[in-house]
């Protein structure tokens, strides 16, 4: 059963994160971006404090935990107002399948290294012309003799620029039914054939997105993730934590746009009252706080049906917490911008560019309609629409 309550030590680590984000906070990550850099300050002092390798297992000089505690991690980092975006790709999805299926010698070689920040990992899944639609990946993988060759193309993979390396998905031929079926590779960043191109993206973040070629990209056999026959159970034990993760993104996201929108409600004084007085202030305030609160209770649910190793209810439950937690995020930050109003959109009070950023929570890493589709396929058991 799950605890509806989190233990002692659950929030000991929410507290301590919260004070660790406090002292980086919004105008932080600000100047990163503005200033083009990445966040390694914040991104080392969490690793040394054994934050980002937090679910990864204590052999490999991780904390031994799960995604309940690297979701408390990302969301109180957000909640401060600097969430670190790779920590949904390096530790939750990369080093999540690498733990699970990956050889001796691949575990000795990225988790102690995901786990104290000094390495990290892209994650390689999204196509221009396959979109959510996994299963018209086009990238492809062949044998010739003990190497593997790689061809295809990506888009939006976060984090290309500073990763060591990608964990690219692709396809390779089933010898027995000569059908496609999914396989994991890791492409170290020097690899010949391996480009990448950064997007010009309309959202400003430290985090840059890129489009990637794979041209006869060729790689030695170990650099295969796991068993080529179980691709499939491979690749979604990496994509339900990035839904998890994707909440837990939100959910902060959405937590310190409303702390922002409170705060200046109690302060704001017209016609000789604080804003936050009014029913019509204070009543969309406090739906934004329970949807954000009901949001979090359905990605707990889905961390403990994942650490459980519940991976069917977790596809359910993760699924249902990203579409809860992108829908409380985009409206918390919108009414946080409407309460300040003008105020909102200035860049003295940082909430402007969340309207921006809230929406990626919608769109990424699969839309709420595919996450409507499945559902309503999956879960009620309707005809399956696409």
């Amino acid at each position: 059963m799950t605890a509806l309550i989190e233990t002692d030590e659950h929030k000991a680590l929410r507290s301590a994160v919260a004070a660790l984000g406090k002292r980086y906070g919004r105008a932080y990550l600000t100047k990163v971006i503005a200033d083009g850099g990445h966040p390694d300050e914040l991104w080392s002092e969490a690793a040394k404090l054994g934050y980002l390798g937090v679910n990864l297992p204590e052999a490999y000089g991780g904390g031994g935990g799960g995604m309940a505690e690297l979701s408390i991690v990302l969301e109180e980092l957000g909640a401060a107002g600097c969430p670190l975006l790779m920590m949904v790709v390096s530790p939750a999805i990369c080093g999540t399948v690498i733990a699970r299926f990956g050889t001796d010698a691949q575990k000795q070689q990225w988790l102690p290294a995901l786990a104290d920040g000094t390495r990290t990992m892209a994650f390689g899944i999204t196509e221009p012309d396959a979109g959510s639609n996994s299963h018209r990946i086009t990238t492809t993988a062949r044998r010739d003799g003990d190497t593997w060759v790689l061809t295809g193309r990506k888009v939006f993979i976060s984090g290309v620029d500073i990763a060591d390396a990608t964990l690219v998905v692709g396809r390779m031929e089933d010898a027995r039914t000569g059908r496609l079926k999914p396989c994991l590779f890791i492409v170290p960043r020097d690899a010949e054939g391996f480009g990448r191109r950064q997007i010009d993206m309309e959202l400003q973040g430290a985090e840059k997105q890129f489009e990637l070629t794979l041209d006869d990209v060729r790689l030695p056999a170990d650099a295969l993730v796991g068993d080529e026959d179980a691709g499939l159970l491979q690749l979604f034990a990496g994509l339900n934590p990035e839904r998890v993760m994707t909440a837990a993104f939100a959910i902060g996201m959405g937590r310190y746009a409303l702390s922002k929108a409170v705060e200046y409600a109690r302060e704001r004084t017209v016609w000789k009252a604080p804003i936050g007085a009014h029913q019509a202030i204070a009543h969309p305030l406090a739906q934004a706080h329970i949807e954000l609160e009901l949001a979090r209770l359905m990605m707990q649910k889905a961390a403990f049906l994942y650490d459980s190793g519940d991976d069917t209810a977790a596809g359910e439950a993760a699924n249902m917490a990203k579409y809860a937690a992108g829908e409380a995020c985009v409206k918390a930050v919108d009414q946080a911008v409407h309460t300040l109003g003008g105020n909102g959109l200035t860049r003295e009070f940082g909430l402007a560019s969340l309207i921006t950023a809230s929406r990626v929570s919608r769109i990424a890493p699969v839309s709420r309609e595919m996450i409507l589709n499945y559902v309503s396929h999956q879960t009620l058991g309707l005809p399956k629409s696409y």
